[in-house]
């Protein structure tokens, strides 16, 4: 089994029935890495800050496209 790191705690998950998958971050060259949490952490983790702000832009910017035409 490989090391798991915790996002929320940054502590190592020792026990794999405790880990619990909350999501995957793109890799820029190569696959990328999946995102653990212990599971009374997951429900602690948000979402990231900067991929959120970045999606409203662009959200922002096809409703005001959408208006203009």
């Amino acid at each position: 089994m490989s090391l798991r790191m915790c996002r929320h705690c940054d502590g190592l998950i020792t026990d794999p029935e405790d880990a619990v998958l909350v999501g995957h971050e793109p890799g820029n060259s190569g696959p990328g890495w999946d995102i653990w949490a212990h599971r009374e952490h997951a429900r602690l983790i948000e979402p990231d800050p900067v991929a959120v702000r970045i999606l409203r832009r662009v959200l922002l910017a096809r409703i005001r496209d959408a208006h203009r035409n």
